[in-house]
């Protein structure tokens, strides 16, 4: 079976003798010797004879990008406002109603129709499209991080979203809220932020700095806050959190402790590897 590059080749050998003949016996043999080698339906050999433009080779017409710079922009913004989740989770914040609210309070700001298309943007484009920015926010995160040690890092299992227990009360994500303004320069307060996954139960502790003492203490604090106890703590892999420190409280408290996996440079979204 000849490809589509050996078809238009043969097309236009037997497309000359078929527009300057008027003999309709003649036209109708070079149709089927045509359609007898290529296999094509003999309708669409006629319409492809007769079309006025001259056939061009291995070109095509180039399709509309339907998810164009515009959503893209629009898409970069919305992920920086909550935070640089992964697209799956992004994909649930990508309601109408938050779309239109971010609008209307002018934190995004974009037309009806990239409004309307982020609404229909799937996870896995929400990925592809955010790539680049993924990497040079990677990028930047990597500057000035030491290498944590594999040895404290194969004591805390890892899980990912959807290992999580969201049924079970006291299973707590604990993550940081930085409050530096436009500069991480110098040490400023930090938030440590927990919530109970199934019951949506939030406590907030302040701290000065990221510091792993503190951040025990301020878990401590959070904790004894809570009208039911704590069974597992689970956090991403910030160092204040993944340390010896915090391994130890949650050992001596009969805590499970889990942390999300570490991103890979060649990820496309932010769906951890294993070590």
């Amino acid at each position: 079976m000849m490809d589509m590059h050996s078809r238009n080749q043969y097309l236009k050998l037997l497309r000359e003798r078929y527009l300057k003949t008027k003999s309709k016996k003649e036209k109708g043999q070079i149709l089927n010797e045509y359609c007898q080698n290529t296999g094509q339906d003999r309708k669409y050999v006629i319409k492809k004879m007769n079309f006025k433009i001259k056939l061009k080779e291995g070109q095509r017409k180039k399709r509309k990008e339907y998810y164009d710079g515009y959503v893209r922009s629009a898409l970069a913004k919305v992920w920086e406002i909550f935070d640089f989740p992964c697209g799956q989770r992004l994909k649930a914040n990508l309601t109408k109603e938050m779309i239109e609210k971010l609008r209307k309070d002018k934190e995004l700001l974009c037309s009806d129709e990239v409004a309307q298309k982020l609404t229909e943007i799937s996870a896995r484009t929400i990925d592809e499209k955010l790539k680049h920015q993924k990497e040079v926010l990677r990028q930047l995160q990597r500057k000035g991080q030491s290498k944590q040690r594999s040895l404290l890092l194969e004591k805390i299992p890892i899980k990912i979203h959807g290992e999580l227990n969201n049924q079970e009360i006291g299973n707590i994500q604990i993550d940081f809220v930085e409050h530096c303004g436009s500069s991480a320069a110098g040490e400023f307060v930090c938030t440590i932020d927990t919530t109970c996954i199934a019951s949506g139960w939030e406590e907030q502790e302040a701290i000065m700095g990221r510091g792993q003492i503190p951040t025990k203490v301020g878990l401590d604090r959070a904790r004894s806050r809570y009208p039911f106890k704590w069974k597992e703590i689970h956090s991403d892999t910030d160092k204040g959190f993944v340390n010896a420190h915090l391994l130890k409280y949650c050992q001596e408290t009969n805590l499970r402790f889990s942390r999300s996996r570490p991103y890979k440079k060649n990820d496309n979204c932010y769906v951890e590897q294993k070590n």
